[in-house]
């Protein structure tokens, strides 16, 4: 665990304000990023962040470590985008589709990237439960242990999300042309 993280949050449970702020700096893209992927719409992801820092913020949880604050975040993101999901049911258009490549050479980086946004607008077509999971272990870079705190589930639960959520990926991009060899 960094230092930062915890006396950042040792300082918050005492009071100090200021430390909230170093919260909010150091998570708010993460809680935006996992947000806009369960909900696909970048307005309301960022309200998911700032409803999450907002409920920290009044509750106040005792929490140990900076690693079990990460664990509560998230679990508060989540339970926001399921809220706002039960009461907004319909279909929400895809938009932001971001990409963030390195430089090198403009034709390489330009089928990157179009390969990278066809993933993500892929990925995009699958269940919530599988767009979660994968975002959870591959992006956010949670241990399985971690996912099944976050996810309320036990272990066999969240390892056979996972492998059904990679084969229901792998058979989408297969449709798309995209093979194992194209995204390495």
């Amino acid at each position: 665990m960094s230092e930062f993280g915890e006396s950042s949050y040792r300082r918050f449970q005492q009071g100090d304000t200021g430390a909230m702020e170093e919260i909010v700096r150091r998570y708010s893209d993460a809680l935006v990023r996992y947000g806009f992927s369960l909900v696909k719409d970048s307005f309301i992801a960022e309200d998911i962040a700032a409803e999450t820092f907002a409920t920290l913020f009044f509750k106040k949880p005792r929490l140990k470590s900076h690693d079990h604050l990460r664990h509560y975040l998230y679990r508060v993101a989540h339970n926001k985008a399921m809220d706002y999901l039960r009461r907004h049911k319909q279909s929400l258009p895809l938009e932001d589709v971001e990409n963030v490549l390195g430089g090198g050479d403009l034709e390489a980086a330009a089928l990157r990237k179009m390969r990278n946004e066809t993933v993500y607008i892929t990925m995009q077509k699958l269940p919530t439960q599988y767009r979660e999971v994968l975002q959870l272990t591959y992006f956010e870079r949670f241990s399985i242990e971690q996912c099944c705190k976050i996810l309320q589930k036990n272990s066999k639960g969240v390892y056979n999300l996972l492998a059904r959520a990679k084969a229901a990926l792998k058979n989408l991009l297969e449709k798309e042309g995209i093979t194992h060899e194209d995204l390495f």
